[in-house]
């Protein structure tokens, strides 16, 4: 009975926000439409996957902030498992792609950067604001579109943070670093096998570390009113479901775009954009003089790829929310709470700059590129989450470390 009533009050809400699902539906519709005819059909195309992605990444909860803080605090490793997941099937996709240099009939390039020392601070910084904004790139671009006010907070200092990045960028690009290197240069299958050696090892070890504290893997567990075909319209979705769309929406984006899915470089445009209708020129700073953010600083938003992927997210998130009967914004931040949504945005749009990328940028679609520097950035990004997660109690009046149960 109490299964029945849960189940009936998730339907009231969901019945209940029927309205907010059509606007949502409506809204993407229309702004892919849109994008399509000012633009070209393939920049609507482009909105259309971005909407997919909030969909998947709300509906899957496909967290990268809270794998990584449960795996620290109570060594459950599923959802570092459901990244490696990810990742390989990502570079099955990409790297035969990538090493040929085109995808049906069109050039392609992955994200490949320098190995340096704002790769590591910054991927340090992202690191500890991932745990104080709480989320990563796409986390705040998802749960601010299913909303959350504390994450839309995080977003505005997000992009205060990258913004602040570009006025001093070229100092950052001047210390040592390496040059480019990606594992595509070993052959797509030379590439790709030594990437699934070191997914396996990781989850590996994630696997000894939890039978280790708690004698056995973590199961998924399902509510009984959500096992059945309405699951799929409402949520939850299994986690490795989400980790495959994932990587197969990555992969779409690479054969529309050119390029694989990047998030945090159009927050550096959108407050450029700010600052240039508040009348300072950031068109002065170096960054915004490399020809390819130099042209996006100059035409509209709605040109830029990753723009419309991110509003698309928002907006395939929100929709994914009224479906799942949870869009209900509350502006109800505490004071502690808050002040971790500005610092940890400030680390987040800072960091991500400075290293090339954020979770999403250099993380998932830099190893997907092959490139050694997303390896390099998920290991100063781990160490800031260690960090991260020591300060969380001030903020989040909680323990650093859940009392956990079992051998």
């Amino acid at each position: 009975m109490a299964q029945v009533t849960a189940a009936g009050q998730r339907q009231q809400k969901a019945l209940h926000q029927s309205p907010i699902v059509w606007g949502a539906g409506a809204l993407l519709l229309v702004a892919i439409l849109m994008v399509s005819s000012i633009i070209s059909v393939t920049q609507g195309a482009l909105m259309l996957v971005g909407g997919a992605l909030g969909m998947v990444l709300y509906h899957a909860a496909f967290g990268f902030t809270s794998a990584w803080r449960v795996f620290i605090t109570e060594r459950r490793g599923r959802g570092l498992r459901a990244q490696m997941v990810l990742l390989a099937v990502a570079v099955v996709l990409f790297f035969p792609a990538l090493s040929a240099g085109t995808l049906f009939d069109q050039p392609v390039r992955g994200f490949v950067s320098p190995i340096g020392v704002s790769v590591m601070v910054g991927a340090f910084m992202f690191g500890v604001g991932m745990q104080l904004g709480g989320g990563c790139a796409s986390g705040t671009l998802f749960t601010a579109g299913g909303g959350n006010a504390r994450m839309m907070v995080t977003l505005l200092f997000f992009i205060v943070g990258s913004v602040l990045a570009t006025i001093n960028f070229d100092w950052w690009a001047s210390l040592p670093a390496f040059r480019p290197v990606s594992l595509v240069e070993l052959g797509a299958g030379g590439g790709i096998a030594t990437s699934l050696v070191l997914f396996a090892i990781i989850a590996a070890v994630t696997v000894l570390l939890e039978r280790r504290r708690h004698g056995a893997l973590e199961a998924a567990a399902v509510p009984a009113e959500r096992r059945g075909t309405a699951r799929w319209l409402r949520g939850p979705w299994p986690l490795l479901f989400g980790a495959v769309a994932l990587a197969l929406l990555n992969f779409a984006t690479l054969a529309l775009a050119g390029r694989p899915w990047g998030i945090t470089s159009a927050f550096a445009l959108w407050g450029a954009k700010v600052v240039q209708a508040v009348g300072v020129d950031p068109g002065q700073w170096s960054y915004w003089q490399q020809p390819g953010n130099a042209q996006a600083l100059g035409e509209s938003i709605w040109r830029d790829v990753t723009s419309v992927m991110n509003i698309g997210i928002i907006l395939g998130a929100m929709l994914a929310a009224a479906l799942a009967g949870r869009f209900r914004p509350s502006l109800r931040i505490p004071a502690r709470s808050l002040a971790a949504c500005i610092i940890g945005g400030l680390l987040l749009g800072y960091g991500a700059r400075i290293a090339f990328g954020c979770n999403i940028g250099a993380y998932f679609s830099g190893i997907a590129s092959g490139s050694l520097h997303g390896w390099v950035w998920m290991v100063f990004a781990f160490a800031g989450n260690l960090v991260g997660v020591k300060l969380r109690p001030f903020f989040f009046n909680q323990p650093a470390r859940p009392a956990v149960s079992g051998c």
